[in-house]
């Protein structure tokens, strides 16, 4: 397996960057590569991160999944909530204070706790904790009503000037049904009602694996019932999304653009049939726009403006960045946007003013990746020669040097594992939801990833995957690749049965 050529397109991708006003990527040496190293430093970071082609034994330091912000502690249902173990003690105090506030239940306004009013109108959950089950992953509903770690983004397509002047700018990612808005909301505060209710139907579907083993996949089917303010617009699309695990927010945030900017490849220059591109987002910091890299489809730029569309849009809380008091509500829905917000003028002006951002983000940015489990153990290295050979790695970048200047010491000049390259890729009509996202088509989805994937039914009880939980092991989840990802996936249905089971130990390792 021979590394992409892609570093030598920076230059090319920097400039289209520049041309569409992106001027916050991070600023490039003039090679285009990392303006935070020295010469030296960039080449010992060009040297641990190339790919391995011995299967041998484990890399260096490759059990340390977050570098020196891994997470030693043993393993249990608390493995994805443990703070970074670089972060000083006085940053601990801060962590469990986000922790706290991550957990917190928001109430409906008005009510005698003032500081957790603001509640709704319309929502989805009470708490980020509430959709991040112990900061890790979400499922589908299974056999319950249950989809507070599962929801129905709606977007629709451009319809005036003013629509497509918007989401040229990147002032809006996706534009809102007229009645329902962004997300479907399923739950209400008193005396309102809820929007609706999603509804999933399965059809299963055979896959033959080499050897003969048959492998039924579930197709889903998303449609949504008990509608309470009218119709949806007959263009607005579904996109169900589970929630993401939180591990190592602040880690990826600190790998400089131009390491991922490097592996970008729209046109596929090499020729290997992977295309991925990069995502533009704003940073709700400076206005600007900067490289997307948080969310399904990246469209976030930092966890700071995911934080707050979560907030926003999950939660019905304003934040400085979002600052919607009744959430997601549309001025179609009178009843909604005539209920009492949570806004408290002692505090600030908006339900979660600048404190509370500064803790719940600090918070995000430093929740833990566990250390691996056996990376150096013979059926795992086995597993990851094929993880290798079948060509995983051109998505799934196993490691990246984050930046010596990050803003959080603990975060800076770290080796670290995450098994992403952080661009969107076509993943096949399989896997389409038909819904654009800044520059993300209806086909593309952000490359997630694979740290702390082989604990999620530890953590999470259950091992559902991809943006819709329909696969329900990793074995699904490899064969609903397709797109861009079509040659990788065949190559594992052709593989021994050996060969798949080594791959899996792989991944579960991580």
């Amino acid at each position: 397996m021979t590394e992409r050529p892609a570093r030598r397109l920076l230059a090319v991708f920097a400039a289209v960057f520049v041309a569409a006003g992106v001027f916050v990527l991070g600023a490039h040496s003039a090679d285009g590569g990392r303006d935070d190293l020295s010469k030296k430093d960039r080449k010992r970071v060009a040297s641990v991160t190339r790919l391995t082609t011995d299967f041998s034994a484990a890399e260096q330091y490759e059990a340390m999944s977050g570098g020196a912000a891994t997470s030693l502690a043993s393993v249990n249902l608390n493995s994805f909530s443990h703070f970074s173990e670089n972060i000083t003690f006085a940053e601990e105090e801060t962590f469990k204070l986000g922790n706290a506030l991550f957990q917190k239940l928001w109430v409906s306004s008005p009510s005698s706790t003032q500081a957790s009013d603001g509640l709704g109108p319309l929502y989805n959950a009470r708490s980020c904790q509430t959709c991040h089950i112990k900061d890790g992953r979400g499922h589908p509903p299974e056999g319950a009503a249950d989809a507070s770690s599962m929801f129905l983004r709606l977007a629709r397509p451009a319809t005036t000037p003013e629509d497509e002047a918007a989401q040229k700018t990147f002032g809006e990612m996706s534009l809102p049904d007229p009645i329902y808005g962004r997300q479907l909301q399923d739950l209400a505060v008193p005396g309102l009602k809820a929007e609706g209710r999603m509804v999933i139907t399965y059809r299963q579907e055979p896959v033959t694996l080499a050897g003969g083993e048959v492998v039924m996949l579930r197709r889903p089917t998303y449609a949504v019932t008990d509608l309470a303010y009218g119709a949806l617009d007959k263009t607005t699309t579904l996109s169900p999304r589970v929630t993401q695990p939180m591990l190592g927010l602040g880690l990826i945030q600190a790998i400089h653009p131009a390491d991922i900017l490097a592996l970008a490849d729209p046109d596929d220059a090499d020729g290997d049939g992977i295309s991925g591109k990069a995502a533009i987002a704003i940073d709700p910091k400076t206005g600007k726009q900067a490289l997307g890299r948080f969310g399904w489809k990246a469209q976030s730029a930092t966890v700071r403006q995911q934080s707050a569309d979560a907030f926003a849009f999950d939660i019905g809380i304003s934040t400085p960045e979002v600052p919607l008091h009744h959430g997601d509500c549309m001025p179609a829905q009178v009843a909604c946007l005539e209920r009492p917000d949570g806004v408290q003028k002692r505090l600030g002006d908006v339900e979660a003013p600048p404190p509370i951002m500064d803790l719940v983000t600090f918070y995000a940015e430093n929740l833990a990746v566990p250390a691996r489990r056996k990376a150096s153990f013979a059926e795992t290295l086995a597993g990851k020669r094929v993880f290798y050979e079948t060509g995983c790695v051109s998505c799934h970048q196993p490691k990246f040097v984050t930046r010596r200047d990050a803003e959080n010491k603990a975060h800076a000049f770290q080796l670290i594992w995450p098994y992403s390259d952080f661009l969107l890729h076509d993943m096949g009509e399989g896997l389409a939801d038909g819904q654009a996202v800044g520059v993300a088509n209806g086909r593309e989805w952000r490359t997630p990833p694979l740290w702390g994937i082989g604990l999620t039914k530890t953590v999470n009880g259950h091992t559902f995957f991809l943006h819709d939980g329909r696969a329900r092991n990793l074995t699904e989840a490899i064969l609903w690749h397709g797109g861009e990802a079509k040659a990788a996936r065949d190559r594992f249905t052709a593989l021994e049965k050996q060969d798949r089971y080594a791959l899996l130990t792989f991944l579960e390792s991580l």
